[in-house]
Formats: C-alpha cells, sequence, structure tokens
C-alpha cells in the first residue's frame, strides 16, 4: 500500500496565517513528548543539542507524537554530515542545524540533506525508517520533499552573514537563538539586552525582506511578543523541563516556605 509522505515544517510555515507557537522537548522521555503533542501548540522541537536524546530515544519520540496534529522538529548536536544522515535515515523530516556561522556552513547544513549528485547524503534508504524501508515509492527521488531545513543564527557571525546565509537554496528558514546570541556579544545570560533585541530585529527584518521565515525562542512572554509584532514567523514559548522546574517548585513554594525566600532564574 502507497505511503503517504508527511507535509514538512516548510509547508506548514507557507501555509500558516498566524505565527506557530511551540515548544521544546528535552526530557528524553516518548511519554512527556506525547503529552506535548496533544497540547495544542503548533510544532515541537526535540532538542539533542543541550538534552539526554540519542538516536534511539529520539526514534521513540517521533513514533509517540506520530499522528498527532503536531509539526516536530528536531535539532542535532552539531551541523555534521554522518550525524545528520542518521537523523534523517530515522525518520527526522524537519531538522534545526545548530551554529550555523557563514555561508559555507549553511551550505553543508543543505548539502547532508541531500543525496548525491545535489548532496552528500548516504544511500541507505531500504535499510530506513525514512523511506518506510523502502515502502514510499520513489524515496531516492523524492526525498528533497520530505525533508526542511533550518538554520540556527546565534553569534555575532551569523548576524553579519544573516542575509547571504538567507540566500543558500535548501535553507527554508532561520531560527535566532538569543541565549548563545548575547553570550557571543559578551552579553552572557542577557538576552533582554538592548543590543541582543536589536540583533534579533535584524535578523527578523532580513528574513522579511528575502521572503523566507524566521523563528525565535523567546520564554518571556512580553519579549515574545514584541518579537512576534517585529515579525517572526515561528517562536518557541517554553520547555517541558522548565515547566516541570517552575511548576514543582511553586508547588513547593506553596506548601514550604523557603528559608531565604529566594527563587530560582527561569531560563
Amino acid at each position: 500500500m502507497p505511503l503517504r509522505i508527511e507535509d514538512t515544517f516548510r509547508d506548514a510555515l507557507a501555509e500558516a496565517r498566524r505565527p506557530l507557537a511551540g515548544m521544546w522537548v528535552c526530557s528524553g522521555s516518548p511519554l512527556i513528548a506525547e503529552l506535548c503533542a496533544g497540547s495544542g501548540l503548533d510544532w515541537l522541537l526535540v532538542d539533542a543539542e543541550h538534552s539526554p536524546n540519542g538516536l534511539e530515544s529520539i526514534l521513540a519520540q517521533l513514533q509517540a507524537v506520530h499522528g498527532y496534529p503536531v509539526q516536530v522538529v528536531v535539532r542535532p548536536p552539531v551541523n555534521d554530515t554522518v550525524v545528520i544522515k542518521q537523523y534523517l535515515d530515522l525518520g527526522v523530516q524537519n531538522l534545526l542545524i545548530p551554529m550555523v556561522n557563514s555561508v559555507s556552513e549553511a551550505e553543508a547544513a543543505v548539502a547532508a540533506t541531500r543525496y548525491p549528485p545535489e548532496g552528500v547524503r548516504g544511500v541507505g534508504s531500504a535499510l530506513a525508517r525514512a523511506a518506510r524501508w523502502n515502502r514510499v515509492p520513489d524515496y531516492l527521488n523524492r526525498a528533497n520533499e520530505t525533508i526542511s531545513v533550518t538554520v540556527q543564527i546565534e553569534s555575532t557571525a551569523a548576524v553579519e552573514s544573516v542575509a547571504d546565509i538567507l540566500k543558500v537554496d535548501g535553507v527554508d528558514a532561520i531560527f535566532v537563538g538569543p541565549s548563545d546570541l548575547a553570550a557571543s556579544m559578551g552579553l552572557l545570560g542577557q538576552q533582554e539586552h538592548p543590543e541582543v533585541r536589536a540583533a534579533v530585529e535584524h535578523c527578523l527584518a532580513e528574513a522579511t525582506a528575502a521572503g523566507k521565515p524566521a523563528g525565535v525562542n523567546a520564554f518571556n512572554p512580553d519579549t515574545a511578543r514584541h518579537y512576534l509584532d517585529n515579525g517572526a514567523n515561528f517562536i518557541l514559548i517554553g520547555a517541558d523541563v522548565a515547566l516541570l522546574a517552575r511548576g514543582s517548585e511553586a508547588l513547593a513554594n506553596q506548601y514550604i516556605h523557603p528559608a531565604n525566600g529566594d527563587s530560582p532564574a527561569s531560563y
């Protein structure tokens, strides 16, 4: 029976009539991923850069959320051809590539998702869930339809090159990470600093001019609304681990008064 190749995050962004709201899934738990998938949010980011996610846990989460009306984007730990090949073969369709600082790095990320001659992706569709073990008709020739590539702008070098990065064929969207961007600007932990916000706004404006979607991470509701008002097409507004941490702290604070009255800072 022919299997349908599902729409990608690229397609969802193109069809959206409003900005898409999503959250991080960092726990490594398929159960938590499934809970988040049923939340009503537009998209989830399963993270393997700063979270305890390997190939097996990513596979389990893809299986757990399959069938829910939510887009799933996966962030590998590094912009690496072999790692990206493994993610794609697992059936990851939407990639967020971290630390893309230049045109050449953006081109390398795209090439890793394309079979030759367009790229360098290794051919293993008969062994891979991506092709449903060669049950997806003509997968090798249609694979590009099934994959979207978003690159992460999170350094001063990336901000300086963002206009050219946006021109790279195969880069479907950019995503700005204010935390690492702030650090690269010598403003570690100051995501709300005016210079950081200005750099984010510059990236959003360049994306709008290039006709490509741009997203941003913003847990602060006022900041999130500000970036949405300034052209963000998609946004991350929370994380499973942060929600659990803050929720459990709220329970503790309700019934056990902190000795010093301090509360830990949120992300």
